[in-house]
């Protein structure tokens, strides 16, 4: 369960503070491949990055004994002095990973880049580095992996590779994914959170949420 306990934020302007959640209280259930839905502005991406830790709530706190990943589409923690193997085992012992050495090499496999994985990321195209933290993330179990436009790493081939991976981690564990695409979502979620006007629903029925979603 991951409750969200009286949480406010809020971002400060010239005609005052814009609220996105205000003294929100709110639990999100266990067990469920979720979506959040909502029109422009209404908070997703918000949400999404507290619940990554990538940005805090004003005010409140969220309770919660789950492993989250960071966004699994993001190349976070990556050093650009270090080469991709560095990183690898550095990202392994912040998380925890007990083994390093089997790791490492689901990472080297799972990336494909093969000798350059011994060169310092700085020298990585932007798809390379994608393709990294991307590996570095889905090698380890969590126990939620939050999905934000995903599938858009890398090559066609790696975005199916990408895609596969993702699909078999939901089976395992769960997804609480934010996507503008309505296909990827259909493929990863089995439910939504519906956000509007700074309160949140859960709707067990996918079909159902997306329409109250494109009804608002």
């Amino acid at each position: 369960m991951i409750k969200l306990v009286n949480l406010t934020k809020f971002y400060p302007s010239k005609i005052g503070r814009q609220y996105v959640f205000k003294d929100l209280n709110f639990e999100i259930p266990d067990g469920h491949n979720i979506a959040i839905l909502g029109k422009n502005g209404a908070g997703k991406s918000t949400l999404f990055r507290i619940l990554a830790g990538s940005e805090y709530p004003n005010t409140g706190q969220i309770r919660t004994k789950k492993k989250f990943s960071w966004p699994v589409a993001l190349a976070t923690g990556i050093h650009p002095k270090m080469t991709g193997r560095e990183n690898t085992r550095f990202i392994g012992r912040v998380n925890g990973v007990f083994d390093l050495d089997d790791y490492e090499q689901k990472v080297f496999e799972f990336a494909g880049l093969k000798k350059k994985f011994d060169l310092p990321v700085k020298n990585y195209s932007s798809g390379m580095r994608s393709r990294l933290a991307f590996a570095c993330c889905i090698s380890i179990d969590f126990d939620i992996y939050l999905i934000d436009e995903a599938t858009s790493v890398g090559d066609p081939s790696f975005k199916r590779k990408a895609k596969d991976a993702l699909l078999s981690k939901s089976r395992s564990a769960n997804v609480i994914m934010v996507s503008h695409e309505l296909d990827d979502i259909r493929m990863f979620c089995d439910s939504a959170i519906v956000i509007n006007d700074g309160e949140l629903t859960f709707y067990n029925n996918l079909e159902q949420a997306i329409d109250i979603y494109q009804a608002i």
